[in-house]
């Protein structure tokens, strides 16, 4: 048997160390923290709905093991172990399933729940996907982290191409003022620093309400009023329009409703940052557009 000379020995040491320097997947989370996996992840938990999907998305959602309830896109996320909501994790549940990747959200989750899994040794990547622009940057992440990032790279492809689309046929058109409902009872919208507001912008509107920076602000019917929307769009919580939209008609003198600009998309495609957020983007901006001929 041959036998390994000094200069051999550390010769074969070096390619080893490199190989396992290749091999190992480092990325930055939102939080600023660096995630290390010495291989991909193969058994994921994702703590948000939107999280769910932009892991399926990145072309991983074979690994997940759990997610959060209402993680109900694509069909298959249906099926998986259920560790709780976004808010209440579970716990015991999380590490009964042995993740070697948990997902979680930084402005969603429980930071306490989050800080203590980092603490009983599991791997936490932090995402806080905020705008438009984000949403390609975390599926690619998400592939990386995963080990499917030709996956991943097709899916962002798709999605850059689909939103240059939206922003050359829409963006530059005349302005129309926009009021977006979130709720009725407290009135609720979007501030300036939300994925809706994005959107707006990319169909050549201007959300009447851009200048608050609270997550999902709280108004007055008097301030919708006075500031005097041309177009009302509402989400509600489900797939049907809001009843409460027609409520705007009791002020037939508000342009949107002088003009029967009262427009429904649903809540999914808009208030979710993933790929189908351009799906409902293009729901916008038809709708805007065609309230922009009636102005």
């Amino acid at each position: 048997m041959r036998t390994l000379t000094n200069s051999s020995l550390v010769l074969f040491v070096c390619l080893l160390l490199q190989s396992a320097a290749i091999a190992a997947i480092e990325i930055t989370d939102d939080e600023g923290s660096l995630i290390r996996l010495d291989s991909p992840a193969e058994r994921i938990i994702s703590l948000a709905p939107s999280l769910t999907e932009l892991v399926f998305a990145a072309g991983a959602g074979n690994k997940l093991v759990g997610v959060v309830e209402y993680s109900d896109f694509p069909p298959e996320a249906n099926a998986l172990p259920i560790v709780g909501r976004f808010d209440l994790l579970d716990m015991e549940r999380i590490l009964q399933l042995q993740p070697d990747l948990v997902i979680a959200w930084q402005s969603g989750n429980p930071r306490a729940s989050v800080a203590r899994l980092k603490q009983l040794g599991l791997t936490v990547y932090i995402a806080e996907p905020k705008t438009l622009d984000t949403i390609p940057d975390h599926i690619e992440k998400l592939g990386i982290l995963a080990g499917t990032q030709a996956v991943a790279a097709a899916a962002v492809n798709q999605f850059d191409t689909h939103y240059q689309e939206l922003r050359t046929e829409f963006s530059d058109k005349a302005a129309v003022k926009i009021f977006y409902q979130v709720w009725d009872v407290p009135l609720i919208t979007s501030g300036g620093n939300e994925l809706i507001n994005d959107i707006i912008s990319l169909c050549g509107g201007e959300n009447i309400f851009a200048e608050l920076q609270l997550i999902a602000p709280k108004v007055s019917e008097e301030a919708v009023l006075v500031r005097n929307p041309e177009v009302i769009i509402a989400s509600g919580m489900d797939i049907e329009r809001p009843e409460w939209l027609d409520d705007w008609k009791q002020w037939p003198g508000l342009a949107a409703v002088e003009k029967g600009n009262l427009f429904f998309v649903p809540p999914e495609l808009l208030q979710r940052h993933t790929p189908r957020a351009l799906l409902g983007a293009q729901q916008m901006c038809g709708q805007i557009d065609r309230a922009r001929q009636s102005l």
